[in-house]
């Protein structure tokens, strides 16, 4: 018969358990020391004429055995060891410079996680990595899921209204996806909303998805916020979100997630 094993030898051995990292996350340690932790962008396009508007920083990550990983996946592993600190301000830093040297006029859409909205000090990194970088606060937009504000919601709006004071765009990322929380759109400063591609998926096939889109876009009219469509695909697609008054699109009709140096020459073209 097994011996009970007392109950605060069974929490100090959990304890132990979360406070060794994950062997995955010791390899996205190295690779951020390496710089094999890839910034990618998804360009970003203005409704009325499809012009360049910016661009939408993406992470990724070569893995040699579970190959290439992407936004979601690297942060929980990053959470696993404790460094989602230092992975956001890679990003960050890394998005700010090559951003730097884009034409005036072009945004740059940055997305922000739970952990960061947490984070005491990310704002104020935040401001000090844009002013090393030379990028203006006007031209970021932060782009925040339902995910990071369940948890608190009075803080984070707290937090992004004084970075909002600074400049920075708030939008509220993958619209529709969740439970669409309208005291979200009372009590933040959102500067614009970015439809999930499950609310473009059926409007131009489905009336009822379409007068969702309509219904959305009233809304977000009546209340001076732009909207963003993602997930764009098809000319028909682009045509529907232009006639509906969605400001901004993005999607492979345009182009996919691109290296730095790649969105540099789109930029400059």
């Amino acid at each position: 018969m097994p011996v009970p094993v007392p109950t605060h030898d069974r929490r100090r051995r959990a304890d132990r358990r979360r406070a060794e990292p994950h062997p995955i996350s010791e390899e996205l340690s190295a690779a951020l020391a390496g710089d094999a932790v890839q910034i990618l962008f998804q360009p970003q396009y203005r409704s009325t004429d499809s012009s360049l508007a910016g661009a939408e920083a993406l992470v990724r990550w070569k893995h040699p055995e579970l190959g290439e990983l992407a936004g979601d996946a690297i942060v929980s592993i990053a959470q696993s060891g404790g460094i989602t600190r230092r992975l956001a301000r890679h990003i960050a830093r890394a998005a700010f410079s090559a951003a730097a040297h884009w034409p005036a006029g072009l945004h740059l859409s940055l997305n922000v996680t739970a952990m960061d909205l947490f984070d005491r000090t990310f704002g104020e990194d935040l401001l000090e990595m844009l002013a090393d970088s030379g990028f203006p606060p006007e031209r970021l937009t932060l782009e925040i899921t339902e995910q990071a504000l369940v948890a608190d919601l009075d803080r984070s709006a707290r937090k992004l209204s004084w970075l909002a004071e600074s400049g920075i765009q708030i939008a509220l990322d993958d619209f529709g996806a969740g439970f669409c929380n309208f005291r979200y759109l009372k009590v933040l400063p959102l500067h614009s909303l970015k439809l999930d591609r499950s609310m473009i998926d059926g409007i131009t096939t489905c009336e009822r998805d379409l007068a969702v889109l309509r219904g959305i876009v009233a809304m977000a009219k009546a209340l001076n916020i732009a909207v963003t469509a993602e997930g764009i695909e098809t000319e028909d697609q682009r045509a529907v979100i232009v006639q509906e008054g969605c400001e901004v699109w993005q999607g492979y009709l345009g182009e996919k997630p691109m290296p730095i140096d790649g969105f540099q020459e789109l930029a400059c073209a």
